[in-house]
């Protein structure tokens, strides 16, 4: 059996005032333009996703809205600059809690959180080339697909998943590339 878990790191952020809280950053014009083209991959790639966990981080909620507007997140504030142990308990917890265990979950937060979940639960036997790119770095807006042989979520751990899928938006559009 297995389960599928997606996860989406928040695109750019807005560093202009640098008064503002880090909770309350929302996206710059990039992050909103990466957010965009992320959304329409994540669309055209046909997961259906059963569920969406979310921080509640303004960039985070920003990202969503241009992303994937169509979903409905739960915002757990958990989430919020999460580790790896954390968000894999969020996700549990939430499943946990669902009138019918998903299928698919998408998760959206923060690094390092978000590549830390990728990095623990991939086996180094199931390493591929898409592991090993998201692993070197999982940038802003990043999106991962992660098959994970469990029958339940609640055997959510360390070594269960394979990376199937990895796309960031300079794949898709290469003025989102890194900035010179």
């Amino acid at each position: 059996m297995t389960k599928i878990l997606g996860l989406l790191r928040h695109a750019k952020s807005d560093w202009d005032d640098v008064s503002q809280r880090d909770f309350d950053r929302g996206l710059n014009e990039r992050g909103r333009k990466g957010a965009e083209v992320i959304g329409d991959h994540i669309r055209a790639h046909g997961i259906e996703w059963d569920m969406l966990i979310a921080s509640p981080a303004v960039r985070v909620t920003a990202t969503l809205e241009g992303a994937v507007p169509e979903l409905q997140a739960i915002f757990d504030k958990r989430l919020y600059l999460a580790s790896s142990d954390t968000i894999l308990e969020t996700i549990q917890d939430h499943a946990a809690q669902a009138d019918e265990e998903p299928e698919t979950i998408l998760i959206s937060g923060h690094n390092p959180g978000m590549q830390e979940v990728l990095l623990d639960l991939v086996s180094p036997a199931r390493e591929n080339e898409l592991f090993r790119e998201a692993s070197i770095k999982f940038p802003t807006a990043a999106f991962a697909v992660l098959e994970c042989r469990i029958d339940s979520w609640a055997g959510l751990k360390n070594y269960c998943a394979e990376v199937k899928h990895f796309a960031r938006p300079r794949d898709l559009d290469p003025e989102l590339g890194p900035e010179s």
